[in-house]
């Protein structure tokens, strides 16, 4: 078993086949035995650590704290010598601190002036009293921690109720998402069929009987369970299954297919973190669960299985988060279901797996599937940190409990700050300990955690530990260029105190995406001249339903939590969103073919991040990303709707590439299943894809040519003109015939070459630009990266 960024990847057979199954909350095995749901453990708190003062969202400080408050005013007693009412909040503002003889100056935040009247401040308990007694005072409030959408990635992706594609796909009502993965926790809420019409009639699939799963637990949404362990049970003949049904034992099958399809579940959250309704992408869709992945053993022969069931069922998708590293591709068991699968009409998302930052790590590198690689989110868990000096600083933490630490002593001891050593740190037992930047912050952690120690600030820009998550003692991590205010406050203050606040929720957080730093890059093993990923989607601490019986968080040593819900990440929870975005891209198209649904998704996907610029590689000093890590960008599914040109292929196509790489007639026979439908007669590597990749190796020679030809099909409304723009990557050029395509009516097909010429990097660098065919009208950008990149030998 190898252990990647946080998540753990179990073998598929004994060698070298991997699945992603992400458990880095669940600190032990699962604890089937255990039942019994702690939803909120700040009632346990006390006996584990009894510094602890239970609170509500509203804080109350003493008198030598500030806080922010909301200010109403009456904006008609603003009197005649102000220009401007922020002017006159300003001037109050000062005139309190000034009144109240505080020493340190008020902080005016926000002045509104439009849904409201009023501002916002940071003041003392004095200061709010000067203020309450202003002319034109209405009324004040300590400022709230905002409630949002619990799995908040639709909303990051720009999924709308009353515009967009949700609507108009009806939110995927009746497509039908097939997850190949480790079984279903029926009884969770996200399967409930509430607003659910009855099963689609081309509906061939059936809810399995077994342990602990009967037949009736399948509804309108979940319709349909299977279960298949044969390759499991023929590896060891002797093997006791423990859970011989489709019910889920890991969690990893419940989290992903409740982030394709599930139904929507109010009042959900991670102990308090990112609260609010949880939904899927395809909160409409139909869900049909094959159970492939078992605690005893994981086989390709029964992932093969599964997939085969699915496509026989009538699946219109097939969601995916595993896959088979360093086998060829007629080895390869998804490879070879997916073929079959798409030939029907069927889409497949797959995830890229988790073993970045290094170029060629990547598996799903399969011409005819969407490989779908992890992004962060605009979102953050954060925990806020008071000095006893009033100066407040917004750090990280998940630490799972409604709890807060007040007027804590503030400990910074140089011997003890690198925070490594249990058994010193065990001396000080009552406290907030400063833990410097200096090696591992989650070996810090479990430090303090085994110290028994009040808490701790933990000084860190670790993006591994932002990207996994999990704090098991009362700490929260701040940003070294915040932390001269603390050990600077430690050691001159001669009673130094700190409080901290824990489970606040911020949405907006920029940049985002980032690239993940596990997730794997292209380019794909099967050098088949594609550069895979496809796109990206959100992976990173994403939240969905969870199995009940499984440890996801833990406070101390020996207090293990459970939840109906859990934050996870990988690309294991990316491939899902895709998996909804088809499904939902299925309804409003049911006649695209595969491959035009992932070229729609990759056309419109955006390079660009919340501010604007190039998406950064967290695994790469945040430099921007190339489309080996984050293929065409982030998911769009709106503008994937409408893309205005698709590059579409036939499993001819493919059937073309296969022939153009070497392999043997059986070798292509196993992914294609005969020998009558499809021949060789035209084999061609260059595959009518939405990318394109040259590459060179060391004996490449110092200048190189490499050409290509794509058709492309106008599926805008009527006739179309569109004009290339093109981006040439770095000491390259570019050259595309011709220049301007002209379409006479819809679904009118034209075809373009375009060569680049190109320089062997000695370094071994990656290089990338893009072309673009832009609509006339201004309407469309048809984009689709290009890559040089050095061959990678796995």
């Amino acid at each position: 078993m190898e252990r990647d960024k946080g998540a753990f990847l179990h073998s598929i057979s004994p060698s070298k086949h991997k699945t992603e199954l992400q458990t880095h909350h669940s600190f032990s095995s699962p604890m089937n035995q255990i039942m019994a749901l702690v939803p909120d453990a700040s009632s346990l708190l006390l006996l584990f650590f009894p510094f602890f003062f239970l609170v509500s969202h509203e804080i109350e400080f003493t008198s030598a704290d500030r806080s922010t408050y909301i200010v109403h005013m009456d904006k008609s007693f603003m009197p005649k010598a102000f220009s401007s009412h922020h002017g006159w909040y300003s001037s109050m503002v000062g005139s309190s601190m000034a009144a109240s003889a505080q020493t340190d100056d008020p902080s005016l935040l926000y002045s509104y002036d439009t849904v409201l009247h009023g501002f916002s401040a940071v003041v003392s308990p004095a200061e709010l009293d000067v203020l309450k007694r202003s002319p034109g005072f209405i009324s004040a409030y300590l400022d709230r921690t905002v409630t949002v959408d619990a799995t908040h990635t639709f909303e990051f992706l720009g999924l709308h109720a009353s515009s967009g594609l949700w609507p108009v796909s009806n939110y995927g009502d009746d497509v039908i998402i097939g997850v190949i993965d480790s079984g279903v926790w029926p009884e969770s809420e996200s399967y409930s069929d509430d607003g659910m019409g009855p099963i689609p009639a081309r509906w061939r699939g059936t809810c399995q009987p077994g342990k602990a799963f009967n037949s009736s637990m399948c509804n309108s949404k979940l319709i349909g369970a299977r279960y298949f362990n044969k390759g499991v049970k023929a590896a060891d003949p002797k093997v006791k299954i423990t859970m011989n049904s489709a019910r889920d034992t890991s969690g990893h099958g419940t989290h992903t297919s409740s982030t394709a399809a599930g139904n929507y579940v109010g009042h959900t959250s991670f102990f308090g973190y990112a609260d609010g309704t949880a939904r899927g992408m395809a909160p409409r869709a139909r869900i049909a669960m094959y159970k492939v992945i078992w605690d005893e053993g994981r086989y390709a022969s029964d992932v093969l299985a599964g997939m085969d069931q699915a496509v026989a069922d009538g699946v219109d998708v097939i969601s995916i988060s595993m896959g088979f590293d360093e086998v060829p591709i007629y080895n390869d068991p998804i490879a070879i279901a997916s073929f079959g699968a798409m030939a029907k009409g069927v889409v497949v998302s797959s995830s890229a797996g988790n073993n970045g930052p290094n170029l060629g790590t990547l598996h799903n590198g399969i011409p005819w599937v969407v490989t779908v690689a992890a992004g962060t989110i605009d979102r953050s868990f954060a925990g806020t940190l008071i000095l006893g000096n009033g100066k407040t600083i917004v750090g990280w933490t998940m630490f799972p409990a409604s709890a807060y630490l007040n007027d804590v002593p503030l400990i910074y001891n140089e011997t003890l700050s690198a925070c490594n050593l249990t058994e010193s740190l065990a001396t000080v037992r009552y406290g907030i300990i400063v833990c410097e930047n200096i090696g591992s912050v989650s070996e810090q952690i479990n430090h303090i955690t085994n110290s028994g120690i009040s808490g701790a600030i933990f000084i860190s820009d670790d993006d591994d530990l932002f990207e996994s998550g999990g704090m098991t003692c009362p700490g929260v991590v701040i940003s070294p260029k915040d932390s001269h205010h603390v050990i600077n406050y430690a050691k001159t203050s001669s009673l130094p105190l700190a409080s901290i606040r824990f489970q606040e929720t911020v949405v907006g957080t920029r940049p985002a995406p980032g690239a993940a730093l596990y997730t794997s890059r292209g380019p794909s093993p099967y050098d088949i001249g594609i550069p895979k990923p496809d796109v990206m989607a959100p992976g990173s601490l994403v939240l969905a339903a969870w199995i009940p019986n499984d440890e996801t968080a833990r406070i101390g040593t020996n207090l293990p939590l459970y939840s109906k819900f859990n934050i996870v990440s990988g690309t294991s929870m990316a491939c899902p969103h895709v998996s909804g975005i088809a499904a939902l891209l299925k309804a409003v198209h049911p006649t695209w073919t595969p491959a035009a649904i992932r070229s729609a998704m990759m056309t419109t996907a955006d390079p660009y991040d919340n501010t604007l610029n190039p998406i950064r590689d967290n695994g790469l000093n945040f430099v921007p990303a190339s489309p080996l890590v984050i293929g065409s960008g982030q998911i769009r599914p709106n503008q994937a709707t409408d893309p205005g040109l698709i590059y579409d292929a036939s499993p001819e196509d493919y059937v073309n590439l296969l022939c153009s790489m070497n392999l043997t007639t059986n070798q292509i026979m196993t992914i294609t299943r005969s020998t009558g439908r499809y021949n060789c007669s035209i084999p061609s590597p260059d595959l009518n894809y939405p990318s394109f990749i040259a590459f060179y190796t060391n004996k490449t020679r110092t200048t190189s040519t490499r050409r290509f030809q794509r058709t492309v099909t106008n599926v805008g409304n009527g006739p179309a003109t569109y004009n290339v723009k093109i981006t040439a990557p770095k000491g390259s050029i570019v050259e595309v015939s011709p220049e301007k395509l002209v379409f006479g009516q819809k679904y009118e097909k034209r075809s373009y070459a375009m060569s680049i010429n190109y320089k062997r990097d000695d370094k071994g660098r990656v290089s990338f630009g893009s072309l673009v065919w832009v609509d006339a009208t201004g309407k469309y950008e048809v984009r689709s990266p290009i890559v040089i990149s050095p061959v990678v030998k796995v």
